[in-house]
């Protein structure tokens, strides 16, 4: 029997058409007008307001589905109900685990959840790079002089020889190490098994010896998927753990560190600033202090968008596609129980 793939965020027309060409034994069904318009490049999670008619009709899509490119925000409690044939999503983002959890999926549904890990190393590690130049640089002192029409010449530093700690060397930790290394950087990381050597990394510590490896750190950077175990473990002892001016760059989830407690260094001195692409709460409040610090980069949950990414994904859901059809290993599936 012919199984029918929905896809449930938009995806520009030649992908759906690569994806139906490349794997011609699927039905692809693709209702832009039952899904609704990005906001923004790659955007994943725009909703719609349908009609009964419109609404009644998604149901029946859904209702027939096989196979999901990408969750169905639309219908995020139900889904189980409405899909009854479904057995594999394949999601536009690498960290889905909370997220599967938080619904409670695994326990409902004996589905298969691959992620899109990899997709955004790059651009991230891009990100992170550009934190660090930025605070090399002295950036916050650039835009105040430059807001104050004030002409003072001034000090800064270089990215060779400082210390870049990662903690999760997964795909984008490993992609951050890679452009360390690129601009001359000692690399410092932890990862579970710390036998196997990593490319780029200088020095392995395991999770529960991130105390050794803090105090050496000038730029750490969070990398860690969001888990029972990594939340809340950048603690308010451990900040202080971190050098006097050292910055800390947050490309995984809000909750891996204690945020009140970050932003008390950043105020005192401690840390000389941060980069943050994730915080606690999701978007950020108008009245959070975040947003006054100077020395705070705040990028939206927005590191990882870019125009490359549904190019990517749309190239992983193929591969897993064909993988699926011929009932071979696909590609970045979940563990559910380690949430990654």
């Amino acid at each position: 029997m012919t199984q029918v793939v929905l896809i449930a965020s938009y995806l520009e027309p030649e992908y759906v058409e690569r994806v139906k060409q490349e794997v011609p034994e699927v039905e692809v069904i693709y209702r832009p007008d039952l899904i609704g318009a990005p906001r923004f490049i790659a955007d994943h999670t725009s909703r719609i307001e349908r009609t009964p008619a419109q609404e009644a009709e998604w149901r029946q899509l859904l209702a027939k589905a096989d196979i999901l490119f990408d969750f169905d925000h639309t219908h995020r409690d139900d889904l189980p109900e409405l899909a009854p044939n479904l057995k594999w999503i394949q999601a536009t983002s690498a960290g889905i685990g909370q997220f599967v959890h938080r619904m409670g999926y695994a326990e409902k549904t004996d589905w298969i959840f691959t992620t899109a890990s990899g997709v955004h190393a790059r651009p991230l590690a891009e990100f992170c790079i550009m934190s660090m130049i930025m605070f090399a640089k002295n950036y916050p002192l650039i835009e105040q002089a430059k807001a104050e029409r004030k002409w003072q010449r001034f000090g800064n530093t270089e990215l060779e020889g400082k210390t870049a700690g990662i903690i999760g060397l997964g795909r984008i930790g490993r992609d951050v190490a890679t452009v360390c290394k690129f601009f001359n950087m000692n690399v410092i990381g932890t990862r579970r098994d710390v036998t196997k050597t990593v490319d780029n990394v200088d020095k392995l510590y395991a999770p529960d010896d991130i105390d050794s490896l803090l105090p050496d750190v000038d730029y750490l950077v969070l990398a860690t998927p969001h888990t029972p175990e990594t939340e809340g473990m950048i603690t308010a002892e451990r900040i202080r753990l971190l050098k006097q001016g050292a910055v800390i760059i947050n490309i995984a989830r809000g909750a891996v560190i204690d945020q009140p407690a970050m932003i008390a260094a950043l105020n005192d001195g401690h840390l000389a600033g941060a980069s943050l692409d994730v915080v606690a709460v999701e978007p950020l409040p108008e009245n959070d202090p975040l947003w006054d610090i100077p020395n705070v980069i705040i990028s939206q949950h927005s590191a990882s968008t870019a125009d490359s990414e549904n190019r990517k994904i749309t190239e992983i859901f193929i591969e897993n596609l064909k993988a699926y059809l011929n009932d071979q290993p696909m590609r970045n599936v979940l563990d559910t129980k380690l949430m990654y």
